[in-house]
């Protein structure tokens, strides 16, 4: 049995969430399991599993809603005091949903919210330099404009 993919199913009108943003390209709605109070989350109508699969021009109205939200997270009555945007792609970064999606995370003081990571050793040079000319021969040359 195929498992539905809730987030296509809210884009369809099929599935119950709290919109505060549509568009023809994406939605705005709100976390049902907040990290903290305000927590939003901005996804594409369209399914992309990846951030890889989404169409360049989804991915830049994905961003620029977010950043709007962010925006807007600070102008309401809930003070923030900071806002992180997230975006897990793949079941190692803990992406909780097959549906590219983007977290935007107002933030308090002493709100217990921690990305912990234990930042280890800085490699050498050319160590960056390698992984760098890696993913330079899998990209495509930027736009002269």
């Amino acid at each position: 049995m195929v498992k539905t993919c809730p987030f296509c199913e809210i884009a369809a009108g099929r599935g119950e969430a709290s919109v505060f943003y549509k568009d023809n390209v994406a939605l705005g709605l709100m976390d049902i399991a907040p990290i903290t109070q305000g927590h939003a989350l901005v996804i594409p109508r369209s399914h992309s599993r990846r951030l890889a699969d989404l169409d360049p021009a989804v991915g830049k109205q994905l961003f620029a809603v977010a950043q709007q939200t962010a925006a807007a997270l600070r102008a309401v009555d809930l003070r923030c005091e900071g806002i992180n945007l997230f975006l897990a792609d793949g079941q190692a970064a803990n992406q909780d949903v097959d549906h590219v999606h983007i977290h935007v995370i107002p933030r308090y003081q002493n709100d217990g919210f921690r990305i912990e990571t234990n930042w280890g050793k800085k490699p050498s040079r050319s160590e960056l330099d390698d992984v760098a000319a890696q993913i330079r021969q899998h990209l495509a040359p930027p736009d002269q404009a």
